[in-house]
């Protein structure tokens, strides 16, 4: 391995090297977007970054509890609609309205806490020792159900909320001890919860219902795969639910929506025009005849509308953005989003039922220096198709001199780069870089046909796009004809990808948090990792050795010609540590020029903020050295 930090100490060679771009003066530098901030929240790249994390409306719809997170400010806040006051509450997080709008229930040092409006003393629910996770009240008010680890499963629980009792399990090995991705419901009437569970088929995600009084738990659907949270009628006889049918391929971020029949026990499909995203739940209308939900359309998320028994969808809102969740009265007349911009943090948006303009409620978010608007562009790929992106351009860029470039490879496969407010490619941005941040096929957007694409030939076609980029960037006037790639989880995988599939189109790559085997992976990631890898290959390896072998990156080590920084946190059970292992000792066999980084107790998604800032600070320093003068 040849390290290009040779006049660098060992332990600071990435930090204190290229600290400071020689394009960047010092006090530039103390203007700009920081790692330290951009980090501070627990994924770095987390679209929309700070701000409220949650919102919940109270049945009335006159007063939001809502869960902040800033520098200064953390915590639930308590915010009257009408005329926007805000004021902290309590510390915790997950807020849930009481039915009567009087109190609400929330989780606080991994447990569930009580606490009256004008009040400032919770009353304790549960001493549980493990995370418990999504508080939801009983219709009347009496109980909570919520999910905690403590059987060794995602189980359901139950507490009284005048907590004199202790809690009790209701349902038994209901879903994988690492699955905690899935939300209950209780029934309209309180005698039920329905739930996903995999104990039937550790493959499936199914549609299930509880009795809250004797434990008895029924499967409800066998034919699509559910996602987030199910969504009684209001009258009790149906449920609604995202998912996508078994035969069909796993959508990520298009889904359908399915209605479950109790009495019939039909399960079907809604018919319409447009898919949906699973954010949140699906929410009924007061009459039961109406059904609004998120869609996602190239990078940006509205609420659209469709009847009950299916036909054209409308479009709600007309905001841009991202929408990270939302929420509704019980009648479906007022809904809140916690949404964000390409400049602008989570806040909460208000947008009455019968349709108009979005009115801004809160203002917690932080505001960031220099930020630029991203321009949508498009760029022919290497098979004709055009590629959607988003172009962030360096503050004050002047087309008449020469930028170097980044290409950014969002994560999730399946899922897309988002329109909201993503401060990794600002920061980069304001660093003097050009970053164009792709939506390679196989992402949602698009239309099923477009994720269609990438079905049998992950990280292939895929990786081609990102390497098309590269080819459209050089053609560029404003470009210095270098160009790197980064990217985290399946970014991770597009940025190897591309060096060994194309190995003359990028000049520097950082992939991080990747899956470079994915037969390997089979066999050593979690559930839903396992999941993935099964829905994207049609298959187990045994049964799929040849579109394994398309996806398979390390056996094309031998290829990459690109200077390669690799990163990985030791702990990862979504894209198992050994796949990092695998890449650099391949790197090392085959002599190619690359460093690494792993980080002890890591999982795929960080706890230690340090180790975060430290991993970014890398890979802006590794662009540094390979990229600028």
């Amino acid at each position: 391995m040849n390290s290009p930090y040779s006049g660098c100490s060992v332990l600071l060679s990435l930090v204190l090297c290229a600290a400071v771009s020689p394009a960047v003066t010092v006090a530039q530098e103390q203007s700009l977007v920081d790692w330290e901030s951009i980090c501070r929240t627990d994924v770095c790249r987390a679209t929309g970054h700070d701000g409220v994390k949650n919102a919940r409306v109270s049945p009335d719809g006159d007063r939001l509890a809502l869960h902040v997170h800033t520098k200064s400010q953390r915590g639930i806040y308590l915010q009257t609609r009408e005329t926007g006051a805000a004021e902290f509450w309590v510390d915790g997080d997950s807020p849930v309205w009481l039915p009567g709008g009087e109190a609400i229930v929330y989780r606080h040092d991994n447990n569930l806490w009580v606490i009256a409006v004008g009040s400032d003393e919770p009353t304790p629910l549960t001493d549980d020792k493990h995370a418990v996770r999504d508080p939801r009240p009983s219709p009347d008010g009496t109980q909570v159900a919520y999910y905690s680890p403590r059987s060794g499963y995602q189980d359901i629980w139950l507490v009284d909320v005048n907590g004199t009792s202790k809690p009790r399990q209701l349902t038994d090995a209901s879903m994988t001890l690492e699955e905690a991705r899935f939300v209950h419901a209780w029934s309209p009437k309180g005698d039920a919860i329905a739930y996903f569970s995999n104990k039937d088929d550790y493959w499936s995600d199914d549609l299930w219902v509880v009795d809250t009084a004797t434990g008895q738990e029924r499967r409800l659907s066998s034919e699509f795969m559910g996602r987030a949270e199910p969504a009684w009628a209001p009258d009790g006889s149906r449920i609604a639910a995202y998912g996508s049918a078994k035969s069909d391929f796993w959508y990520g971020d298009l889904t359908d929506i399915f209605i479950v029949d109790l009495e019939s026990g039909s399960e079907s499909a809604v018919p319409m025009d447009v898919h949906a995203m699973d954010i949140g739940r699906v929410v009924w209308s007061g009459d039961g005849e109406q059904l609004y939900f998120p869609r996602h359309e190239r990078g940006e998320i509205e609420l659209w509308s469709v009847p009950l028994a299916g036909g054209v969808a409308t479009r709600v809102s007309n905001m841009g953005g991202m929408i990270h969740a939302y929420d509704a009265t019980p009648d479906a007349d007022s809904f809140i989003f916690v949404r964000s911009t390409p400049i602008r943090g989570r806040e909460v948006d208000h947008l009455d039922g019968s349709g108009g303009q979005v009115r801004q409620l809160s203002n917690f978010s932080t505001e960031w220096p220099d930020l630029t608007e991203p321009v949508e562009i498009s760029y022919r790929s290497w098979d004709g198709h055009y590629i959607q992106a988003y172009l962030f351009k360096p503050p004050g860029f002047d087309p008449d001199q020469e930028y170097p470039t980044l290409v950014q490879a969002h994560g999730g496969g399946t899922n897309s780069y988002f329109n909201g407010l993503n401060l990794v490619e600002q920061r980069m941005a304001q660093r003097g870089y050009v970053v164009l941040a792709i939506n390679y096929r196989g992402g949602s957007g698009f239309g099923r046909g477009f994720q269609d694409m990438a079905i049998n030939d992950w990280a292939n076609g895929q990786a081609r796009d990102a390497a098309s980029a590269a080819d459209f960037i050089r053609q560029q006037t404003w470009s210095s004809g270098k160009v790197g790639i980064y990217g985290y989880s399946y970014g991770g995988i597009i940025s190897l990808a591309a060096i060994t599939r194309v190995p003359e189109a990028f000049d520097a790559a950082v992939p991080m948090g990747g899956i470079y085997d994915f037969a390997d992976a089979y066999e050593t990631a979690d559930r839903l990792g396992q999941l993935f890898t099964r829905e994207g290959h049609g298959g187990s390896p045994q049964q799929r050795a040849d579109i394994y072998a398309v996806s398979n990156s390390v056996e094309k080590l031998e290829d990459v010609q690109t200077p390669v920084l690799i990163m990985h946190g030791e702990a990862d059970a979504r894209a198992p540590f050994r796949q990092y292992e695998m890449v650099v000792a391949g790197l090392e066999k085959h002599d190619k020029e690359y460093d690494s980084r792993s980080y002890p107790d890591e999982p795929h998604r960080f706890n230690d903020r340090d180790n975060r800032v430290d991993m970014y600070q890398r890979l802006e320093a590794w662009m540094d050295s390979w990229l600028k003068p």
